[in-house]
């Protein structure tokens, strides 16, 4: 029976013990590939969206590059307890936003020139493909609505075909393809992939 990644209840269950992880690469090796678009941005003012936080301690490494307007969400609310938690362990206090919200329904503002700088999702989309191409365009619609002018989205996923969708708003190029560890010299040659989306 597949896992059901995109329903709620599956992420509740597992975050209700789950204290850190990672998805398909540790926040490190990512840093190191979006490392060129960060360092067009300004620290004390950049605006960074995190979707499908989980487990991640991936704000952490923001907040060490001096990145402090970083909004992590995540649309289960233990996984925004967990980045709270990991925060606070890294650095005795809370100063990035935490925001339950589902990725295909985003509506972080009422301020419509509240956007982003950049928008990051580590495997985020892979979960959300679980229910099919529509959720994908609508997270799609919604990340650019976030976007400010200039602004990109950055997603890491398993899939070399991700985002081979009709009617994305996006124009979507790999940014890096990431080996994946080999058990045995002999095994297969695997990679993530790395996209960078650039609105259309």
């Amino acid at each position: 029976m597949p896992v059901d990644f995109d329903k709620q209840a599956y992420w509740h269950d597992r975050f209700s013990t789950e204290t850190s992880f990672e998805w398909l690469l540790g926040s490190a090796d990512f840093i190191s590939i979006i490392k060129p678009i960060l360092t067009n941005l300004e620290p004390s003012s950049a605006r960074i969206l995190h979707i499908g936080s989980g487990t991640s301690d991936l704000q952490n490494y923001l907040r060490h590059l001096g990145f402090l307007d970083v909004t992590n969400v995540d649309y289960e609310p233990l996984a925004t307890e967990r980045g709270r938690e990991l925060e606070k362990q890294a650095f005795g206090d809370v100063k990035m936003k935490y925001a339950v919200a589902d990725a295909t329904q985003l509506q972080l503002s009422t301020d419509k020139e509240y956007k982003f700088d950049l928008v990051v999702d580590k495997s985020t989309v892979d979960a959300v493909s679980c229910g099919g191409e529509d959720q994908v365009r609508r997270m799609a619609s919604c990340v650019r609505r976030h976007l400010a002018p200039g602004a990109v989205w950055v997603s890491m996923s398993y899939s070399a075909r991700r985002f081979d969708i009709d009617g994305l708003p996006f124009v979507a190029e790999v940014l890096e393809k990431v080996p994946t560890p080999k058990v045995k010299a002999t095994d297969p040659d695997i990679f993530h992939w790395c996209y960078l989306l650039r609105p259309k």
